[in-house]
């Protein structure tokens, strides 16, 4: 709960969080109500009646997003021994990325 404080007081515009089917339980509930409550989640579960791969819906953007991320070698593998090192280095991709769909 400590990552979400930080990201909804950095963003503090954000209002929806999207999450996977492992997290609509009432402990994570309880704990974001604590953290923040003016965000409304929105639980992304897969269809029971689906079969094979089904595309979801807003959960395929950041497993894409992710995607684009893993190309990065800095970000491959976990090398550096500090979060802040890490979290510029996601930060110089996202930029990366940004100005490569500027660009084109």
């Amino acid at each position: 709960m400590v990552v979400m404080a930080m990201l909804f007081g950095l963003y503090p515009f954000l209002l929806k969080l999207y999450a996977d089917g492992g997290y609509q339980g009432p402990e994570f509930q309880k704990g974001l109500m604590k953290t923040v409550a003016q965000v409304n989640v929105e639980i992304v579960k897969r269809s029971d009646q689906a079969k094979g791969f089904v595309v979801l819906p807003r959960r395929w953007v950041v497993e894409r997003t992710f995607a684009w991320l893993g190309r990065c070698r800095r970000l491959a593998k976990d090398w550096v021994c500090l979060n802040t090192r890490a979290l510029a280095f996601l930060k110089l991709a996202s930029i990366r990325l940004m100005v490569r769909r500027l660009c084109n």
